[in-house]
């Protein structure tokens, strides 16, 4: 009785993860992120469809070729050696899925990693021991940038804003060791390398706050680098560079 109630709580739950929105995942508050959003619902109907056929058939042997009360204590059952159609089809199933998923891992990833050739927003983020600095170059001329502060416990990091709508080119890199850039509300994680400079674009498409951290171990204190993104609507957020402009030009005089 007890395992029965076990089975159906477990079968419940798949099915209300299932049969949820998000699929137990975020949406992704950029495209880029509702691709891969896209890409992870196609991975979890494909992994249902073939979870299910696979225990279909597991019933349907227990059941069809159960032994009978009828059937002698020592009987086995009856066997067969070679079944050439049915070794084709469960050959060809397993790899036309595997090639399918590749397809579309393949185009999403190239999708979500092309970059425009005029971004609005040109963001350098600079990670380091422990901490970030963002620096904004505006194509109106100017810049400004903002660095977190000495981290630690209940230390915020820095905040940053970005335009709803609009393309931000994100320009990566790292001053000591290896970090790493992760929103998991934009589904978007890419690796600060040293030495090297990584590129990629960010289109915000949901309003909000979202929680930046770096994603690799980079030493004592790892846990306190992080950083907040603020989506807001165009308008705001230009007001916003100006305020950080006049703050920033009002300190260096």
């Amino acid at each position: 009785m007890r395992r029965r109630v076990v089975l159906i709580g477990a079968a419940l739950a798949l099915g209300a993860t299932s049969c949820s929105a998000s699929f137990g995942m975020p949406r992704g508050g950029t495209q880029q992120g509702k691709d891969i959003f896209g890409l992870w619902h196609t991975y979890f109907v494909a992994a249902l469809v073939v979870g299910g056929i696979v225990y279909a058939l597991i019933a349907w042997s227990l059941i069809r070729y159960r032994r009978r009360r009828s059937d002698p204590e020592d009987a086995m059952g009856a066997s067969f050696r070679v079944h050439v159609p049915i070794e084709v089809v469960y050959t060809a199933i397993p790899i036309v899925i595997v090639v399918g998923l590749f397809a579309a891992a393949f185009r999403t990833e190239d999708r979500v990693d092309d970059v425009v050739p005029h971004p609005n927003v040109v963001l350098h983020a600079e990670a380091f021991a422990w901490g970030w600095r963002f620096t904004y170059d505006e194509p109106a001329g100017g810049s400004f940038t903002v660095v977190s502060p000495p981290s630690g416990a209940g230390v915020p990091g820095p905040v940053i804003e970005l335009p709803l709508g609009e393309t931000v080119r994100v320009v990566l890199t790292s001053d000591d060791v290896i970090h790493a850039f992760w929103v998991p509300g934009f589904l978007f994680k890419r690796d600060a390398i040293p030495g090297r400079t990584s590129e990629f674009d960010l289109s915000p498409t949901a309003a909000g706050t979202y929680r930046g951290e770096c994603a690799e171990f980079c030493g004592l204190n790892h846990s306190y680098m992080v950083f907040t993104v603020k989506v807001v609507d165009p308008a705001t957020y230009r007001s916003w560079i100006a305020a950080q402009q006049a703050g920033q030009e009002a300190a260096q005089t």
